[in-house]
């Protein structure tokens, strides 16, 4: 957009400042109140505004609870996220990771510790693109799913007796019972029923006004120990695009991937 300079625009400013001026003044004539104090901020609705949305660049995320770590990057401009994971067993670490953009869904494999595995298998090391109809189940395969992966908004929503305190540090109590879908989204939380005692979170909102992290401190429960859930977001700006693969960055996946995540 051109910038408007010269005596034009000088003097429509000077006539924008009097008229604000002169208001003022007669504002000032009729009605000498004090005006009423502003209403204090909502340590909640605070929360709730810096949890990420489609306005935000592309940033990088973290969960960790009981079932392991997640990690990856949201890029709202383009409708896309790339997901890894680590699932560790006694003899191997299975490494997974998808991409996400729009409709579209690649899946990466990586056995460490085990390649035998991934040969006897039939599994290519490369970026492999999933046909959807393929999949047996709708939670089989990872889609992009808005800018919220680690589902705080829920958690936000279900919390009471919201306090802000220093350094952009919120805390707060979670009450499962509000909010049955934090059951289903929650590994470390399906066990606690609807008897489950409000739960403590504490979370924290960056300079930038971004929501950084917010950790749920899950109770034991029965032989389940108790645990965190934790949430990070970061590197708001930062973090790289998130686009489709296109020509030989990634082949058409075989069967032994569909027998993989159909299980």
């Amino acid at each position: 957009m051109t910038q408007r300079t010269g005596a034009t625009v000088a003097s429509r400013r000077i006539a924008v400042t009097a008229v604000a001026l002169l208001t003022a003044a007669l504002v000032a004539g009729c009605d000498d109140r004090t005006p009423a104090a502003a209403p204090p901020p909502d340590p909640k609705q605070e929360l709730l505004a810096a949890v990420p949305t489609d306005e935000d660049p592309a940033f990088r995320f973290t969960t960790s609870d009981t079932s392991g770590d997640v990690s990856g990057v949201v890029d709202p401009a383009n409708r896309g996220m790339d997901i890894d994971t680590v699932t560790k067993d006694k003899d191997f670490t299975l490494e997974m990771s998808f991409r996400m953009v729009e409709s579209r869904t690649w899946m990466k494999v990586n056995f460490k510790g085990a390649q035998n595995i991934q040969k006897l298998m039939k599994l290519p090391t490369e970026w492999m693109e999933l046909d959807p109809t393929k999949i047996e189940g709708p939670d089989s395969l990872p889609s992009y799913e808005g800018t919220d992966p680690g589902n705080v908004e829920v958690i936000i929503r279900a919390a009471t007796d919201v306090q802000a305190g220093e350094g952009g540090t919120y805390t707060g109590l979670v009450d499962l019972a509000s909010r049955p879908e934090l059951v289903d989204a929650l590994e470390g939380v399906a066990t606690l029923g609807d008897a489950a005692e409000p739960i403590p979170f504490t979370a924290v909102v960056g300079p930038d006004g971004n929501l950084s992290s917010l950790t749920l401190e899950i109770p034991a429960q029965g032989k389940r120990k108790a645990s965190e859930y934790v949430v990070e977001y970061f590197d708001f700006g930062a973090a790289p695009e998130v686009v489709a693969f296109v020509g030989e960055e990634a082949r058409e996946a075989p069967k032994a991937a569909y027998d993989l995540l159909n299980g």
